[in-house]
């Protein structure tokens, strides 16, 4: 989202980390960080996808045991639950 939003793609307001807050809380969605074992597991995941993004989204998934809302069919060959 913060990508889009510098590419000018996603228009929110106030600003963009007040945005981020109030949808978060309102919709009660934790955020996850970023682990060394998410980092970890992208090393051993095959190139099925070059979006770097994307590949970190499925080892976070595969790590945590969650499933992963994407229209992407590319990312059911990392054996990720894919919902969508």
């Amino acid at each position: 989202m913060a990508i889009k939003h510098s590419l000018g793609k996603l228009v929110v307001s106030p600003s963009f980390a007040d945005f981020i807050a109030g949808e978060t809380k309102s919709n009660m969605i934790g955020l996850q960080p970023i682990e060394l074992a998410h980092v970890a597991k992208v090393i051993d995941l095959p190139f099925h996808h070059r979006d770097p993004f994307d590949r970190l989204l499925a080892a976070q998934c595969l790590i945590e045991d969650w499933d992963l809302i994407s229209a992407d069919e590319i990312l059911d060959s990392y054996g990720v639950r894919r919902v969508w």
